[in-house]
């Protein structure tokens, strides 16, 4: 049986679960994380190389500033306490997005556990902050202009984030939302799609297991007729 290389995640339904449970927004946001350490542990249990994780998208600015505030001071704190897990089990953290307009404190958290578990192995953990997919292409596109080489496949390619990163063949989406919202639009053109109704602090191992489990039993043709041919 062949499992994926890559899984992607838009981790939907924090907020409206929070709600739900007679809370805030913000304590769905805070659950979520949990959701998040159970499901990286889950993954590598499967021997899934790349996960990436839709955290922050570039249309999340127009929340509330202070759903947006406790967002970045969540993220601040999840890094600065698990950073020693992270390394201990290796795990690599890269992030995909445009992070200028992050406070200081939040890019200097990043940088440093990336640089501190770039050579971590066991799974990459791609974590989509200020993300948007046709921002994504359109800033590929400039790099190659600016580099006075061709518009082709392969050069967008290489000068997207995910460079070096084999496109997911599983996407997850919680929340009872169907549609994939602007996240990794390019990479997804082969990827199958699984739509959850579960909210995402709702959302666990087995979740991820049945879906996989699903995604072994799926004939992938690629355009072809003779399956898992690409």
């Amino acid at each position: 049986m062949i499992y994926p290389q890559h899984i992607a995640i838009i981790m939907d339904g924090n907020g409206r679960w929070g709600l739900q449970k007679k809370k805030s927004r913000n304590y769905g946001h805070k659950k979520g994380i949990e959701t998040v350490e159970q499901i990286i542990e889950a993954a590598k249990t499967k021997k899934i190389k790349y996960l990436t994780l839709f955290v922050f998208s570039t249309e999340n600015w127009k929340r509330p500033p202070k759903e947006i505030n406790y967002l970045f001071k969540l993220l601040k704190h999840y890094i600065d306490k698990e950073i020693h897990h992270l390394i201990k089990n290796d795990i690599k953290i890269k992030v995909i997005g445009d992070l200028s307009v992050f406070p200081k404190s939040l890019k200097k958290n990043i940088k440093k556990i990336e640089n501190i578990s770039r050579n971590n192995k066991k799974i990459q953990v791609n974590m989509a902050l200020n993300y948007g997919s046709r921002q994504e292409i359109i800033r590929s596109i400039k790099k190659i202009n600016s580099k006075k080489l061709p518009i082709n496949q392969k050069n967008i390619e290489k000068n997207l984030y995910t460079q070096s990163i084999p496109d997911p063949e599983i996407l997850i989406r919680t929340g009872n939302k169907n549609r994939i919202s602007n996240f990794l639009i390019w990479q997804m053109i082969y990827t199958e799609i699984f739509f959850e109704k579960k909210m995402w602090p709702e959302f666990n191992k087995h979740d991820l297991f049945r879906i996989i489990s699903k995604f072994k039993r799926i004939n992938r043709n690629f355009g072809g007729l003779n399956g898992r041919v690409k």
